[in-house]
């Protein structure tokens, strides 16, 4: 494909109400999709919110996951590709019982054709993400209607190497899907925007929006960056959806241009004197 164009579903998870949520989400699907949508993103554990305490009881093992059927019916629906954002799996088999943060991938005949598990896990500032969740081992590319995305959650943003990995693999389009506080908003559009210019990408930065039990906020503000770190559309704090199509000629013309990537070194060892 040249072109691909994204949807991407802002929202405020009910803590803990998945089948609330999967409400919110066939709504706000049905009122904004069009025939030219590709791919749908949908942002980090949507189905229950940011709440390391409702992690294990919530938990869906992968095989039967009711999330991966809902979003099945959707991929189906609208025929479309889904990065089902994430939700918290239990995988390894019934006994082992590990839980992940996990992005389901679902192709337009709604076929579950792969995950990626959270790399990085957020435990600070009272937030408590590995004493529930194991971490994913891999960085993860799907191709979609021979488009390339490079797979991250939230926290994974703060980790340049991922995303210099995915670049050099062949990615079109980067994607974050997250649950970012508002109390570092400075950080997400810096980092967000880094990330699209340093690898001359594409760059989906989706969160959620609303306020957490604890009082705390969600930033909202999801942007679709181009490869220069334009902004080509964006939303603020309320419940919506942003789309763009992404032109990937255009951008490869781009990067015969400004051959930024050729001029890595092989090695930056550091001197001390």
């Amino acid at each position: 494909m040249e072109k691909v164009t994204i949807l991407a579903v802002q929202m405020e998870s009910a803590i803990g109400d998945k089948y609330r949520n999967y409400q919110k989400i066939s709504e706000l699907i049905d009122e904004n999709i069009t025939p030219e949508v590709d791919v749908i993103i949908l942002p980090e554990l949507w189905t229950i919110g940011w709440a390391c305490d409702e992690f294990s009881k919530t938990a869906e093992f992968l095989e039967e996951s009711e999330t991966v059927k809902f979003l099945g019916q959707i991929a189906k629906k609208y025929n479309v590709n889904i990065l089902g954002g994430s939700f918290v799996s239990k995988q390894g088999g019934k006994y082992k019982n590990k839980l992940y943060n996990t992005c389901p991938v679902i192709n337009r005949m709604g076929e579950l054709i792969g995950i990626y598990n959270k790399n990085h896990l957020f435990s600070y500032y009272d937030d408590c993400e590995n004493k529930y969740i194991t971490e994913g081992e891999n960085p993860v590319m799907v191709e979609l209607d021979g488009v390339k995305f490079g797979l991250t959650i939230c926290y994974d943003i703060r980790f340049p190497e991922i995303y210099r990995a995915y670049r050099k693999s062949g990615a079109d389009v980067l994607v974050n899907m997250a649950a970012w506080p508002l109390s570092r908003k400075i950080h997400w559009d810096s980092l967000t925007c880094a990330r699209a210019v340093e690898n001359q990408t594409y760059m989906v930065a989706l969160t959620q929006t609303g306020t957490l039990p604890t009082g705390a906020k969600n930033l909202g503000h999801s942007m679709i960056y181009d490869y220069s770190g334009n902004i080509l559309c964006e939303i603020d704090i309320k419940e919506g959806v942003i789309s763009a199509t992404l032109n990937l000629p255009e951008m490869c013309d781009f990067r015969d241009k400004c051959t930024v990537l050729k001029d890595i070194h092989e090695n930056y060892e550091v001197k001390s004197i």
